[in-house]
């Protein structure tokens, strides 16, 4: 099983819905059927998910989940019982975590918590698309993936998504439309090699393509050198914080030009694994506290490896879709003085969750604890405000802030 992760699982409306929103926050990047978009609560606007993270101060005060954290006693126990007496496990765990009015933990059957962990190893099945909710509740197609079943059927950005299998997505959730392409009608991974009749429309042109699943691979993190203002910089956007997504940072800052400036774009990152969030961290640090949290009253502190580059003009790009390990990567950069925040306030996401195996085999991932950053400060419900508030302009005061720094732009 994977180790405490922070992703945003909201109270579930039906059995597996939370995970479906997990897999949006881990995925935000990529595809209904791998890709898709949406945003902390499909009814929102059609920003996205994001994930979590750790904490710090010394001696931290005590912290509580919004209602309480759940009692995994009470989980475990009733989990038993139900599997005593023939009946789910997970729907009796499910229960009492919805009575506990913890919105952050959840409970997931065993196939859908394969989906899980699969997702946190970068790796997802689906035809490579991102769609999102348009005017009058029509489905478009907002980013094909290259190389990925829909990018080699013709399909492009812009494209209507009409139907899935037959079934008209117009005014669905984008989570529902998510689960269609995926093959899974209990939420989880769907497999490879199965087809997906698609309804599309280009204009007056409407016609249906049947495309076969993959198994295609996250790209969590993307490298450039984009020109502007005051000369290139290395800007590295940061979706979901998958397995390998800290080495690919830290790869990235080595290979920058010597002097050049760092754009650290995580914009709409919904985190992840926390362990990624600190290796991410280590990258810009020389060792120290990244955050601490408090787990079940017993005070833990999160540390960077030595090494990093501390001296690489650093500029970090968040806003309403930075959650969870996101945010624990931003406050440790801004609170050890490494980095200016560039943007709008963080989602607010800073609840740990760890998972345990139930009777049935389902697992349960409760929250066990809050983490604070490096000078001690909360960020569940807060979330953290950026030195420099920008909207549409941020690059482009970034490229000021880059200027005032005396770093490469």
């Amino acid at each position: 099983m994977p180790g405490p992760t922070m992703f945003v699982p909201q109270r579930r409306a039906g059995r597996a819905a939370a995970l479906t929103l997990v897999f949006v926050g881990v995925l935000a990047t990529g595809a209904a059927a791998g890709s898709w978009a949406t945003g902390p609560q499909d009814a929102r606007n059609p920003a996205r998910h994001r994930e979590a993270s750790g904490s710090d101060a010394d001696h931290p005060p005590p912290l509580t989940a919004p209602g309480g954290p759940v009692d995994d006693r009470a989980v475990e126990a009733a989990a038993q019982q139900a599997v005593a007496d023939g009946k789910s496990g997970s729907a009796a765990a499910s229960e009492v975590v919805s009575r506990s009015g913890d919105r952050w933990s959840s409970v997931y059957t065993a196939a859908e918590y394969e989906g899980f962990e699969r997702a946190l190893d970068g790796a997802y099945v689906g035809v490579g698309l991102s769609a999102r909710r348009g005017s009058g509740g029509r489905m478009e197609i907002e980013e094909v993936r290259p190389g990925s079943p829909a990018a080699r059927a013709g399909i492009t950005a812009g494209d209507r998504l009409r139907t899935v299998d037959g079934d008209d997505v117009t005014g669905r959730p984008v989570t529902d439309v998510v689960a269609r392409l995926r093959g899974d009608k209990a939420w989880g991974a769907g497999r490879p090699g199965t087809p997906v009749r698609l309804g599309l429309q280009r204009g007056s042109r409407a016609w249906e393509r049947t495309l076969l699943r993959e198994r295609l691979v996250t790209e969590s993190v993307v490298v450039d050198r984009p020109d502007g203002p005051g000369g290139p910089l290395t800007r590295i956007r940061v979706g979901p914080l998958v397995k390998g997504a800290g080495a690919r940072i830290r790869d990235a800052v080595q290979e920058a030009e010597p002097g050049e400036g760092i754009l650290l774009d995580l914009r709409g990152s919904p985190g992840g694994l926390v362990s990624e969030a600190v290796s991410a961290a280590s990258a810009f640090l020389d060792g120290g506290v990244v955050a601490t949290y408090d787990l079940r009253g017993r005070r833990c502190v999160l540390r960077a490896e030595r090494g990093g580059d501390t001296r690489r003009p650093l500029v970090v790009l968040v806003d309403g879709g930075t959650m969870s390990a996101a945010e624990l990567l931003a406050g440790a950069l801004q609170d050890r003085g490494r980095a200016v925040l560039v943007g709008s306030r963080t989602f607010g996401k800073g609840s740990v969750q760890l998972p345990s195996r139930l009777a049935d085999g389902s697992v349960a991932e409760l929250t066990v604890g809050h983490y604070r950053t490096p000078d001690g400060h909360a960020v569940d419900g807060v979330g953290i405000a950026p030195d420099v508030i920008a909207q549409d302009d941020a690059e482009e005061r970034a490229r000021t802030v880059f200027a005032g720094l005396g770093g490469g732009a």
